[in-house]
């Protein structure tokens, strides 16, 4: 289960510096040339995800959860804005629904 979340937090970094690299050229003008490391980025997305034993539509729905902790953290780190409490309770239930659907994996 450790590896899997592991797993999934690497693939969101991944998706995320994938994203954010076009919407720094489009909306803070910084050099077209960050649509390269952000193509290889989101190369890596796509790449991790088909690490995971399950079929797609799981994997990408347990990942969802993370996503949206990694967003999170992004949006408090990278971003620098104050976390609410509706945001630390809503990371906590994605990532409960993250580990519900992990741990019925190969129980389908």
């Amino acid at each position: 289960m450790i590896k899997t979340t592991l797993l999934f937090f690497a693939t969101a970094l991944a998706e995320i510096i994938g994203c954010y690299l076009p919407w720094l050229w489009l909306k803070r003008g910084v050099t077209p040339l960050v649509l390269l490391p952000a193509a290889l980025s989101l190369g890596m997305f796509v790449w991790l995800l088909t690490l995971h034993p399950a079929a797609s539509g799981r994997v990408y729905a347990a990942y969802g959860g993370v996503y949206v902790c990694a967003a999170l953290l992004w949006l408090r780190v990278v971003d620098g804005e104050k976390l609410s409490l509706y945001d630390w309770l809503g990371a906590a239930v994605a990532l409960c629904g993250m580990l519900i659907i992990v741990a019925g994996w190969g129980r389908a």
